[in-house]
């Protein structure tokens, strides 16, 4: 039986057709086939999983440490992506293997590779295509693995974003909360022509007030009175293709929904760039919780958002202390810059009362910025989010002690020095 084995993390760019270089995740292999339970820390397809109108794959990935009665994350791909570069492309199964939940990755099989978010089918509970795949898949694994379903949770990437608001407004019974990165509300995308794409919505031209917004989700399961799930949304300021607007339509869906005041309970900036604020509650699992990011656009993913969608999840077993929670771990980053190229200096500290024992550093560079070489760490890739991975000398940092890393890279007339960094997953406070 042949599977995909883990790789490196990288961060997933969430883009359309238009946004995302097709060779990214070209060289994805093919899972195998299981009916049965799959084997564990390797993702593999699961088929005849259930009703799946729209012919939808599903993949599954099962860590070696599954807790009894495990929670259930369904991680959504962006259009042109797959179930398998989600997984590859993203940190939830390597967080599946910190804390013992199962990940369940869809994959469209239509030639768009877009979710249908925009059918009538689709927005309504139990009408059919993508949703109700989905939903098999749930009912699939809540049975072979005996999960808990009051834990279930949807995640997605600019498609997968969209589809993460249709999950949760068709079926707020099955899902505990959601995490949409760079999406847009329930139903905007609604089109009865059968275009998969709403020219109107995505250009941010679609605004309804919180009540109607509120009725279009209610609409999807007519006399469902039971709880409905939590949101956390996030979007880039300079999203040019689904624009920004569709962020505070979001939030005013969602508040609506859930019956808070669109008022924040509480804002904060985590980092620098990032506005959160919090509706219905001050603390991490807000009933609504929204992340702003200044000057970024559509490809706003980055590695450590997952992290702190987990945490508003509940599933870091982090408890309701204010997020993010900083590891035990500092850096502090410097850089020296001439005409056209840098060289930048981290110091990373172990400011907790464990020794590391193997590290990965994950960072974002400035727009414009290519490392060129590097030492005391192996970088990949070489632009844009970046993960640098301990060489053989320096692996082990001892409680309140150092190492210094460095590169050298090329840019385009910005030459800061990064400015948030996660240990092993964990955010670290900034020197």
């Amino acid at each position: 039986m042949s599977t995909i084995p883990r790789r490196p993390l990288s961060s997933v760019l969430a883009a359309l057709p238009a946004l995302l270089a097709a060779v990214l995740f070209a060289a994805v292999p093919t899972a195998s086939a299981r009916t049965e339970a799959a084997p564990t820390a390797t993702l593999t397809e699961i088929t005849s999983f259930g009703t799946n109108p729209s012919n939808l794959q599903m993949y599954l990935y099962v860590p070696d440490n599954v807790t009894a009665h495990p929670a259930v994350v369904v991680a959504v791909h962006y259009c042109t992506g797959s179930g398998p570069a989600m997984y590859n492309g993203t940190e939830w199964a390597r967080l599946a293997d910190t804390y013992g939940f199962v990940v369940i990755y869809p994959s469209v099989t239509r030639s768009s590779k877009c979710f249908d978010v925009s059918s009538p089918q689709a927005l309504k509970r139990g009408g059919g295509s993508d949703p109700v795949g989905i939903k098999s898949m749930i009912d699939w694994t809540v049975n072979t693995y005996s999960a808990d379903t009051g834990r279930i949770y949807a995640t997605g990437i600019s498609s997968g974003a969209m589809m993460t608001n249709v999950l949760l407004g068709d079926y707020p019974d099955v899902f505990a909360a959601g995490a949409a990165f760079s999406g847009v509300p329930f139903g905007c995308f609604a089109t009865t022509d059968g275009s998969e794409w709403n020219s109107a919505c995505s250009g941010g031209t679609v605004t309804h007030t919180p009540q109607q917004w509120g009725d279009l989700v209610r609409a999807a399961y007519p006399g469902y009175t039971g709880p409905r799930p939590r949101m956390q949304v996030w979007h880039g300021t300079a999203d040019d293709v689904l624009r920004y607007p569709n962020f505070g339509e979001e939030i005013k869906q969602w508040t609506n929904v859930l019956g808070v005041s669109q008022t924040p309970a509480a804002t904060d900036t985590p980092v620098s760039g990032w506005t959160r604020t919090r509706y219905g509650a001050t603390g991490d699992r807000a009933p609504v919780e929204a992340i702003s990011l200044q000057g970024v656009g559509h490809n706003l993913y980055t590695t450590g958002m997952a992290a702190r969608a987990l945490t508003f999840f509940g599933l870091d077993g982090s408890g309701p202390a204010p997020q993010p929670q900083p590891g035990a771990c500092k850096v502090t980053a410097t850089t020296n810059a001439w005409s056209t190229g840098l060289t930048a200096s981290l110091t990373i500290t172990n400011t907790g009362a464990t020794a590391v024992n193997g590290w990965q550093l994950a960072f974002t560079l400035p727009t414009g910025q290519t490392i060129t070489n590097g030492w005391g760490a192996t970088y990949s890739p070489s632009s844009g989010a970046v993960t640098g991975t301990n060489v053989t000398y320096n692996g082990a940092i001892a409680p309140n002690a150092s190492v210094s890393i460095g590169y050298q890279a090329n840019h385009g007339g910005n030459s800061a020095a990064p400015g948030a960094f996660t240990l092993n997953g964990k955010a670290c406070t900034a020197g």
